[in-house]
């Protein structure tokens, strides 16, 4: 099994991320899954490479905005980051990674919802509460509503196609935190808003679900 962690290193990082404590936190909980997450060092040269030759078995997306001004993905990479968002290969994003691609539909369609400039944004990141919806799923079994130290986004724009698993209340409205998506290629994503810091992986109840669902979504069945 190939494994792989696209992580925010390099121009894939942004300010307000210790993508270094989240992609270690990742790392260890997939371990803990018996999943052995390899790190990508360069980014655009991992999704360059995916475009011959044999997929990852896995892909976990934890990154940032490119703010470098080059285009993103890099157009030598753009070919291989096609063909992953095409596949059958599952895959896990993480929190920030919904602003990732920013206005490339391919990515909206393939996570099932992302950030909206001047529309998406969150209360103040701290202690908080979310809410299991659906414990019927693999991702969710045997958890309720828990409490972790982290940022919540609202107001994404989601599919109505994704099937949502934990939400959390803002200004009097329900607002989708994680859900599952079967993307138009036939793979599988799995989208977790929590994470944004070292902090959120604190949360047992947290490092639960992320190994669930990483076990869900290696699953031959899935």
């Amino acid at each position: 099994m190939t494994a792989v962690l696209l992580g925010g290193v390099g121009r894939w990082t942004d300010p307000w991320h210790p993508f270094a404590e989240t992609t270690a936190a990742l790392t260890a909980i997939a371990a803990e899954a018996g999943i052995a997450l390899s790190s990508s060092p360069d980014v655009d040269r991992t999704l360059e490479s995916f475009r011959d030759g044999p997929l990852p078995s896995l892909v976990v997306v934890d990154l940032g905005l490119p703010r470098d001004g080059l285009p993103v993905p890099l157009p030598a990479a753009d070919p291989g980051f096609r063909r992953m968002l095409g596949s059958r290969v599952p895959m896990l994003a993480v929190h920030v990674s919904s602003t990732s691609f920013a206005g490339d539909d391919d990515w909206e369609r393939a996570l099932g919802g992302v950030w909206v400039r001047g529309g998406t944004m969150h209360p103040p990141a701290g202690p908080c509460t979310v809410h299991v919806v659906d414990d019927q799923h693999p991702v969710t079994a045997g958890l309720g509503d828990f409490s972790l130290d982290d940022e919540r986004y609202s107001h994404q724009r989601v599919s109505s196609e994704v099937r949502v698993l934990v939400d959390h209340e803002h200004d009097g409205l329900r607002h989708p935190l994680v859900w599952v998506h079967d993307r138009p290629g036939g793979g599988v994503t799995v989208y977790d808003g929590l994470g944004h810091s070292g902090a959120s992986f604190a949360s047992p109840e947290h490092r639960r679900l992320v190994a669930q669902a990483l076990r869900f979504l290696v699953a031959p069945s899935s």
